[in-house]
């Protein structure tokens, strides 16, 4: 019998999960068949219905610590790194990253208050946003949030919320330090030409102008260079180019102490993927502000990073029941599952290469099938996999799509009227409901008929 998805054999990384594509708790039973956290996938469609979505606690507790542990192991000073909540913003994640002692950072005041539901202490959140607005602003000062300043327009209002109340008000600012990364056009978000955080070439005139401002008081930088990043060079880089920043800061009396510099490192989505580790990640980026300040002479400020993707996404499957098949003879075979891009848009948007394996047969033990997977709505780019190779499958078999943790419930839609999916949490053979199951009725919730259109009826 020829065994495929060598992945599934592969030796698990249990220090730097993102560099497996599959969850910690990964097994395949006696019966050749998928569990993850010591459950049965068959068993939990059984109970939860599919599409489903499937996080692993021991995958998630592990990427939080391998964070927390590099920063002591590599940074002299103090360190904090803040889960990056649009990855996936739930209150369960709001809390099991607050229980493992991260921060988190927020675009909105939705992701805040379940940030602030989910006991993150609000000392320990960042706000950040290229558009905030002034409620938000304001909830974001009222709770004493950290609020990272995008441009003048935040820097505007939080002038005139400082000097009304005032009252002191701490701010860091985002600023393009202008690193290329080999990256998606799309997320490239720390070149010269971003729609985020001020220029480089902005900065002197911007500590100018702070220095003028009666509460406003500049307590740090932030950075960010990219997504789904495997090279390290960059962020040897960023370091001296942020503590750069601090001593240019320094000329207009800003006493800089906390330095961002983000996230951004890649995961393993599939066999030719190849990221660096979290150590050597958090090696590189300490090494470089270290060895700057240093240079420089300067104390070491607190170090913080924002991590998402590599926290979540490998935490994370989906679970897809088969439905239809379509023959094209010579071109390809189409395998229809009930769930696609309104529960997991990054295909069609981006281009996202995942991989996958029959729940039942995860080995593809005697694969010799081509198969185009193709979502449930009514687009022709409803694409999974435009080809992937499995065993004999029929309708009703299940397909387990992995590295689905990040993205996936954050970006989900309503599109073609279809309910989002439940999401699990599996540990130790327990399995419990983190996000509920929406149904067709609860699309009708905030539809509103127009009293006229109620009377005609």
């Amino acid at each position: 019998m020829e065994e495929k998805n060598s992945f599934l054999k592969e030796k698990i990384d249990l220090k730097s999960p993102n560099k497996n594509i599959v969850p910690i708790s990964t097994s395949i039973g006696e019966d050749g068949k998928l569990s993850i956290g010591g459950c049965s996938i068959e068993e939990l469609v059984k109970k939860y219905d599919s599409p489903l979505y499937i996080l692993d606690e021991i995958t998630l507790r592990n990427s939080c610590r391998a964070y927390k542990q590099a920063l002591e192991k590599y940074y002299p000073g103090e360190s904090l790194p803040i889960y990056a909540s649009k990855a996936n913003s739930s209150l369960f994640m709001s809390k099991l990253v607050s229980s493992e002692g991260l921060g988190l950072d927020a675009v909105s005041e939705g992701e805040l208050l379940t940030a602030l539901k989910g006991g993150v202490p609000n000392e320990k959140i960042v706000f950040h946003g290229n558009n905030k607005s002034d409620k938000e602003i304001e909830f974001a000062v009222r709770n004493n949030i950290n609020v990272i300043v995008d441009n003048d327009y935040d820097l505007d209002r939080l002038e005139k919320l400082s000097n009304l109340s005032n009252n002191e008000l701490e701010i860091m600012i985002r600023f393009t330090p202008g690193i290329e990364c080999h990256t998606h056009e799309y997320i490239k978000t720390g070149s010269f030409d971003s729609k985020f955080g001020f220029g480089i070439e902005y900065l002197e005139t911007l500590f100018s102008r702070i220095n003028k401002t009666k509460h406003l008081k500049l307590k740090g930088l932030h950075a960010h260079i990219g997504s789904q990043i495997f090279e390290l060079d960059p962020h040897k880089d960023l370091g001296e180019i942020m503590v750069k920043v601090i001593l240019e800061a320094k000329k207009y009396g800003h006493n800089i102490d906390k330095l961002n510099v983000g996230g951004g490192l890649g995961i393993k989505y599939t066999e030719n993927d190849d990221p660096p580790s979290i150590d050597e990640w958090v090696r590189t980026i300490s090494t470089s502000v270290t060895k700057a300040c240093k240079k420089h002479n300067l104390d070491l400020p607190i170090l913080m990073c924002e991590p998402g993707r590599s926290i979540v996404s490998t935490a994370g499957i989906t679970i897809y029941k088969i439905g239809a098949f379509k023959k094209i003879p010579g071109i390809r075979t189409y395998l229809s599952v009930d769930g696609g891009m309104s529960d997991n848009p990054r295909p069609i948007t981006y281009q996202s290469n995942y991989s996958a394996c029959l729940v039942g047969n995860p080995l593809n033990i005697n694969s010799k099938n081509k198969y185009t997977i193709a979502g449930k709505h009514c687009e022709s780019g409803d694409v999974l996999f435009k080809e992937i190779e499995l065993s004999d499958c029929k309708t009703g078999d299940l397909i387990c799509v992995f590295g689905t943790g990040a993205y996936n419930i954050s970006m989900s839609s309503n599109y073609n009227r279809i309910p989002r999916p439940a999401a699990l949490l599996v540990c130790d053979g327990e399995a419990e409901i983190i996000q509920k199951r929406e149904s067709p009725s609860d699309l009708l919730k905030y539809d509103v008929l127009p009293d006229r259109f109620i009377k005609q009826s």
